[in-house]
């Protein structure tokens, strides 16, 4: 049933975005669904009330356009040091001083919703913040870039504090209303620049009418707080960013506490609060200039010929593009090969000189998928066959990722050199994991690893059965100790650990990656096919920014130079 002034609402909005605002920026919206009218109506069967619960009055609009150069994406991660020099926070306010409070966080809090909400009074000014903030990204002139309108300005300065790990100091322009003008979420954003570069950019914003909407300055500093100051230099707020982020983080921390297992979110929450964590840290041990590591590049001694290599899956997997995609960087011919091929005898083993299990989401990821994906092989005469004597021939190689890893870690029994091997089963958090960790390449007879040991390296996380589960506790004591474990997750000062979300799945001493007796098979959790291009990490240094192939490339490289 209508809610009566929706309709009017519901037609206002359609106006004021479809009629105005859309035409003005030059752009369209090809469908929408709105809320706005979805309310139900029942009467209370002990009273004979009548009841309503109506949907809340709200239109969200999301907006997609093609992205020519991923590598240009910016990012909230405040930048210091690296040799960048000085450099400034500018915030750009569309809003043009109004700082309204209506809907904001602040005025929910304290119950004060009627007052006037922030608002696009000008579509020119934000077709012009569009254009001059694409220019300034193209050219490399923005090293760090947060909306404020969603929150305000005290809280983005806040977020980018803590991306980057470092304090960052506000002045505020003269005359305004702290708590407006930090809590307003009026359209506008904070830019960080090089202080070097400052001239230019200001020329930029003057070039699109936007230089007078700057009008609150900042830097980052040295003392992990954020503070914000008047202009004559008092101090209006100080607080650390760890204190903030105990705040800001706490409803996340309850609710994984209800929701996961308790004891990983508090070690998650004492790791963002952790002063003395240093972050990601990458160390690579090998050559990892463009001329070695560079497409097609490294010196693998090989004729050119592009030897076979099966990217298994079964359904419901969906990593064989990115797995397919690395072998054919490495030189390999990459073919798809899916389990009915194998069952049904349409494809042989016997042609392929590398096999690749791939990741994903195999039988809808029921729990234990990995096992059932096994017990098609063990269990049907042409596929056990195919699959001991690929793995009993000496010229053959298999990786194992994510599902795979878990299919192959029970097949243990036709593979040989596996007997240390453990099952993987549910993570220690009890949740499905994706994020970035970190990991620590051992010493191991693994082909795949050869010449990496040594190397700490993001990777892709993702799955919700990584936990590796030995026999024993002996067990697990005896494979730590055999040197057939290949990689470990690491915390950011590179020591082996089992404290989550640095290990997302608890296994015992971080082992995440193993390898057999003769280093032909190594299966892992992470998925190093999904980061052997800079492009694909959702996070790498910047020194790797500018070149296309990471150090992961490395591992399919080496299958390729021991295929020879």
């Amino acid at each position: 049933p209508a809610v009566p002034g929706d309709g009017a609402d519901l037609y206002a909005a359609v106006q004021a975005v479809g009629m105005e605002l859309c035409p003005a920026l030059g752009i369209t919206i090809p469908v929408g669904k709105d809320s706005m009218s979805m309310s139900t109506v029942w009467a209370d069967p002990a009273t004979s009330a009548s009841k309503r619960v109506t949907a809340p009055t709200s239109l969200i609009i999301s907006a997609f356009a093609p992205v020519a150069d991923i590598r240009q994406s910016l990012t909230p991660q405040l930048i210091t040091g690296g040799g960048i020099g000085a450099t400034l926070l500018y915030v750009i306010d569309l809003g043009r001083g109004k700082d309204r409070l209506g809907g904001s966080i602040l005025a929910q809090v304290f119950g004060q919703t009627s007052q006037a909400p922030a608002d696009v009074d000008s579509p020119a000014d934000l077709k012009a913040f569009w254009n001059a903030i694409q220019r300034l990204g193209r050219e490399g002139k923005i090293l760090a870039y947060h909306d404020r309108s969603d929150g305000g300005l005290l809280a983005a300065a806040a977020e980018m504090a803590f991306a980057g790990n470092t304090g960052v100091t506000l002045i505020l322009p003269q005359g305004v209303d702290p708590f407006a003008c930090l809590f307003s979420e009026e359209l506008g954003a904070i830019i960080q620049v090089k202080a070097s570069e400052a001239h230019y950019v200001q020329n930029v914003l003057r070039e699109h009418n936007l230089l007078d909407c700057v009008t609150t300055h900042g830097t980052p500093n040295q003392n992990s707080v954020v503070r914000v100051l008047s202009t004559s230099g008092q101090e209006i707020f100080s607080e650390s960013i760890f204190t903030l982020r105990s705040v800001w983080s706490d409803v996340t921390r309850r609710m994984a506490g209800l929701r996961d297992n308790p004891a990983c979110a508090e070690q998650e929450h004492a790791l963002r609060i952790d002063p003395s964590n240093p972050g990601l840290s990458p160390k690579v041990t090998f050559d990892f200039s463009p001329a070695t590591i560079g497409h097609w590049s490294l010196d693998i001694g090989h004729s050119g010929a592009k030897p076979s290599v099966a990217i298994l899956r079964e359904q419901g997997v969906n990593g064989e593009v990115e797995m397919a995609a690395a072998f054919t960087r490495a030189g390999f011919k990459a073919v798809d090969v899916h389990m009915t091929d194998i069952l049904s005898g349409r494809v042989s083993l016997r042609d392929f000189r590398g096999l690749a299990a791939c990741g994903g989401f195999s039988y809808g990821d029921v729990l234990g998928a990995g096992e059932g994906w096994a017990k098609s092989i063990l269990f049907n005469p042409r596929a056990h066959d195919e699959f001991a004597a690929f793995f009993a021939r000496e010229d053959t190689f298999a990786l194992g990722v994510c599902n795979g890893c878990q299919m192959m870690s029970n097949l243990h029994s036709i593979i040989p050199g596996a007997a240390h091997w453990p099952r993987f089963v549910q993570n220690q958090s009890e949740r499905f994991e994706a994020r970035v960790a970190s990991l620590l390449i051992e010493k191991s007879p693994s082909v795949l690893f050869a010449g990496m040991e040594g190397s700490v390296l993001p990777v892709a996380i993702a799955h919700g059965e990584g936990f590796t589960e030995f026999a024993s506790p002996e067990a697990a004591v005896a494979c730590n100790a055999s040197g057939l474990v290949a990689a470990r997750f690491v915390d950011n000062h590179h020591r082996p650990t089992e404290h989550y979300p640095l290990n997302p799945n608890g296994s015992p001493f971080g082992i995440t990656a193993l390898t057999t007796t003769t280093g032909r098979v190594t299966i892992l959790m992470p998925h190093p096919e999904r980061v052997f291009r800079v492009v694909q990490q959702s996070w790498a240094p910047p020194a790797w920014r500018d070149r296309d192939a990471a150090p992961w490339l490395r591992l399919f490289q080496n299958a390729r130079a021991w295929v020879g």
